[in-house]
């Protein structure tokens, strides 16, 4: 983990990437350069983009647009989500959200849902990271930017782990350092305390790795 950002910097690396951002660069790297496992092979790029898009407007428009509304109308007192009672509604609703989505995604969306259930499952499992959140957040401020960023790398090592895809190593590597720099950044701004980043990690790294290997 780098030792040292300036503020500037890690507050950059913390809006770029954002918790809500996370579903969008684990299926786009998985869309990408390996789309046979989440299968997306027989469509054609422009169309893996177009629903990648779809994917983005669900999980990251739709919420943030959300949580925008609670903050002007006074459910929440700062964008940035930093007291406990703050992010109790925004992580409980994004869950909702989420988990409608992967239903959408698994069962609604035709041919989709046929030749790609998988996007269904992964989009459920990071429900259930959200929602794990959202809990942990009754009483304790885990951190959600470890939380997603390790979710990405659990759900990528499975990949790699049950279906052999070495191609994933070097996204893999990538985003190993991608991490490094965004916990480095919560714990430079005081977002977090050590035990905050490092549970979050776990928890993210650990559901992720599961859904795959259980239910793909």
């Amino acid at each position: 983990m780098p030792k040292y950002l300036n503020t500037s910097l890690a507050k950059t690396i913390s809006v770029v990437f954002h918790p809500l951002l996370m579903p969008t660069l684990l299926l786009g790297v998985l869309f990408l350069v390996a789309p046979s496992c989440v299968g997306v092979a027989i469509l054609k790029i422009p169309t893996r983009l177009s629903l990648l898009s779809l994917i983005f407007i669900n999980t990251f428009l739709v919420p943030a647009l959300l949580i925008y509304y609670f903050y002007r109308v006074g459910l929440v007192k700062s964008l940035q989500l930093e007291s406990l009672p703050d992010r109790r509604l925004p992580y409980f609703t994004t869950a909702l959200i989420y988990a409608l989505s992967s239903y959408f995604f698994g069962k609604m969306m035709g041919g989709i849902s046929e030749i790609a259930p998988q996007i269904g499952t992964i989009l459920a499992s990071i429900a259930s990271s959200v929602f794990l959140v959202g809990i942990v957040s009754l009483q304790w401020q885990i951190s959600a930017h470890a939380v997603g960023m390790s979710g990405v790398l659990g759900s990528i090592s499975g990949f790699i782990i049950k279906f052999g895809e070495n191609l994933l190593l070097y996204p893999l590597i990538g985003l190993v350092v991608l991490s490094g720099y965004v916990l480095a950044a919560r714990l430079q701004l005081n977002a977090h305390t050590p035990a905050q980043v490092q549970v979050g990690f776990g928890l993210g790294f650990g559901v992720g790795l599961i859904a795959v290997l259980a239910f793909i």
